[in-house]
């Protein structure tokens, strides 16, 4: 999906947009936004870095006795959570970028709370060059 129109944001800029979306999305679809997020894009790929994502249960599940069982059922229910909410995460990053995702890779760390998600797209963005002002 070439976009129809060129971008006329700078890389900063759209960075900016996709971080909004991603937190709308978290809030709204997964319940909790992050404290903290921070998104970069690189060639073709969108890295979303979003910190503090767990809720205060799946922190208490996280550090319960038996921690390894805990662990293995919040990040098996996150992906399924981000499996289901998938098309509307990849259309609002596609309608920004004005470039079609080809896959999607997410992982969280229950020990930090921190979850990382990349987007692969099926090729650059483009954008305008920010202006250095000295």
């Amino acid at each position: 999906m070439k976009s129809s129109f060129l971008s006329f944001k700078t890389k900063g800029q759209l960075e900016t947009e996709i971080c909004e979306a991603v937190i709308k999305f978290e809030k709204e679809y997964m319940g909790r936004g992050p404290l903290e997020t921070k998104t970069y894009i690189i060639d073709d790929m969108v890295l979303v870095r979003l910190k503090n994502v767990l809720t205060q249960a799946e922190m208490k599940l996280a550090n319960t006795v038996n921690r390894k069982d805990g662990r293995e059922l919040i990040k098996r229910i996150r992906i399924t959570l981000l499996e289901q909410g998938r098309p509307l995460l990849e259309t609002a990053v596609e309608k920004i970028i004005g470039v079609k995702v080809k896959s999607l890779h997410t992982d969280i760390s229950t020990v930090t709370g921190e979850r990382i998600i990349i987007f692969s797209l099926e090729f650059p963005p483009t954008f305008v060059q920010s202006r250095n002002r000295t």
